[in-house]
């Protein structure tokens, strides 16, 4: 008879390590299950946030800690349970997967696939929920995150581990805007992760293919909490999306995620807490609205170099009523981000688009990673822009205005027609710089709206061909603008 003696002696080491005693176990079971929770008896040692499982082998994550009992959200939609079911601990917390497997994915909160492929092989996993980073691990905001928006780029500017929210109205171009800037970080070495929230399928497949369509979907991820799906996994998706973009952070890359949007999220988190007995508040919602989003916002940011030196951008969606800025959910969300890009229901209906109302947008420290020529040159303008819109209140009356104060208004309908910009267009940086020089220098001051276009079309032609340097000088600046326009600097 022939031995394994590695066989062997492994199991002697077993059998000297073993040492008998009594083992004990704790086993739950269901009193009640129905609208995608479970309540559970006989846990007493079970942790917030823990997985458990139940007897069909499907899992369950601990919600609501009670003297007597557990509050569970189910993470399986089809998983048979019944009252009497047997529920046992598993120590675990849940986790998805993580790494460039998940680029050109549509994932579940959990991570399994909804584009009919197979599950993307993950080259590590992160917790969905763990603490933001500390201050000694954080970085200055420095550089840039262009969205090929020029309104945006220029008076609201996006830095790399910024948090910028996006509010208005419903139907005013909010997600046009999120979507925009993800077709425009083609090139620019950012990972994008985009969260539908309560999302009919209809709209994530026109999503998908937008996506597809422009080339951005090759650095993309789309993690998904469908319209159908239970209040638990709505309120996973924001976190699961976040844990893919720090994977890819603390490797030192550049990530941008989008949560589209928070407030079919505060209403799933109103659900499920309603469903937990949690003592409502304002409007119903629990006590915590404003942790749950803080501690999801407060993950972006740009790492220092000893822990891994990426970023973080988070571009969060916000939906109001009636114009109502000053609504619950907005106002917490603008307290917690870093600025927000207002669009009004007035300018879109009105053509002016994308519509951002400048004087209620904001971008606190998205200015600092502006890079210096552009800042220079989108101070002065933005500061004759809000003197245009204040003036032009004026005009509504039929006041007779002087000819100093006609020019500046024809100056800031002129920089009102430049801010216009059709979807899915995005422009360089040079471009931004460009045409602002060009209007600060009174280049197309001679411009109607209607020759516009061309003007603008003629310095992005330009461009193509040679294009200075951001740091170039001014006048060189002026020079090639003066050529490509054909008029005197």
């Amino acid at each position: 008879m022939v031995t394994d003696n590695g066989l062997l002696a492994r199991l002697a080491r077993q059998v000297e390590a073993y040492h008998p005693g009594l083992r004990l176990s704790e086993r739950g079971r269901v009193t009640f299950v129905g609208d995608g929770v479970a309540w559970v008896d006989g846990l007493p040692s079970a942790a917030a946030e823990e997985i458990v499982r139940f007897e069909d082998g499907s899992r369950g994550m601990v919600f609501e800690l009670q003297k007597e009992r557990l509050g569970v959200i189910l993470l399986d939609q089809e998983a048979r349970i019944s009252s009497g079911s047997v529920v046992s601990h598993t120590g675990e917390r849940l986790q998805i997967g993580v790494g460039d497997a998940l680029q050109e994915r549509v994932v579940d909160p959990l991570g399994k696939p909804l584009d009919g492929l197979s599950p993307p092989e993950a080259q590590g996993v992160a917790l969905l929920e763990i603490a933001s980073p500390p201050i000694v691990a954080r970085d200055f905001v420095r550089y840039p995150l262009y969205t090929g928006c020029k309104v945006v780029d220029t008076l609201i500017p996006i830095g790399r581990g910024q948090r910028q929210l996006v509010i208005g109205d419903a139907g005013t171009g909010k997600t046009s805007l999120a979507l925009d800037t993800v077709v425009a970080q083609a090139g620019q070495a950012v990972k994008c992760v985009y969260v539908l929230i309560g999302q009919k399928r209809s709209e994530v497949a026109l999503v998908t293919d937008l996506l597809r369509r422009h080339g951005a979907f090759a650095y993309t991820t789309v993690v998904v909490g469908e319209a159908t799906a239970t209040a638990g996994m709505k309120y996973l998706a924001p976190f699961a999306g976040c844990a893919i973009a720090e994977g890819w952070a603390r490797r030192g890359e550049d990530v941008l995620v989008v949560y589209d949007d928070l407030t079919t999220h505060a209403r799933a988190y109103r659900e499920l807490s309603l469903l937990m007995h949690r003592p409502p508040g304002r409007e119903a919602y629990p006590g915590d609205i404003f942790y749950l989003h803080a501690r999801l916002l407060e993950r972006a940011t740009r790492l220092c170099a000893e822990h891994g030196g990426g970023s973080l951008t988070a571009l969060p969606i916000v939906e109001t009523e009636e114009s109502e800025i000053a609504a619950y959910i907005p106002t917490n969300l603008i307290s917690i981000t870093d600025g927000q890009i207002y669009l009004d229901r007035h300018l879109f209906e009105a053509g002016v688009l994308p519509a951002v109302d400048v004087p209620l947008s904001v971008s606190r420290i998205g200015g600092k990673a502006q890079h210096a020529r552009i800042r220079e040159e989108a101070g002065r303008m933005k500061l004759d822009y809000l003197q245009f819109l204040e003036l032009e209140v004026f005009t509504r009356f039929g006041a007779r205005l002087e000819p100093g104060t006609e020019a500046k208004i024809q100056r800031g309908r002129l920089l009102r027609e430049i801010l216009k910009q059709e979807r899915l267009t995005p422009l360089p940086a040079a471009f931004e710089l460009a045409w602002m020089v060009a209007f600060n220098a009174g280049l197309l001051d001679a411009r109607t709206p209607e020759d516009l276009p061309a003007a603008l079309q003629g310095i992005l032609g330009g461009l193509e061909h040679e294009a200075p340097a951001l740091d170039a000088p001014r006048d060189e600046w002026l020079a090639r603008l003066a050529a490509w326009l054909g008029v005197r600097p």
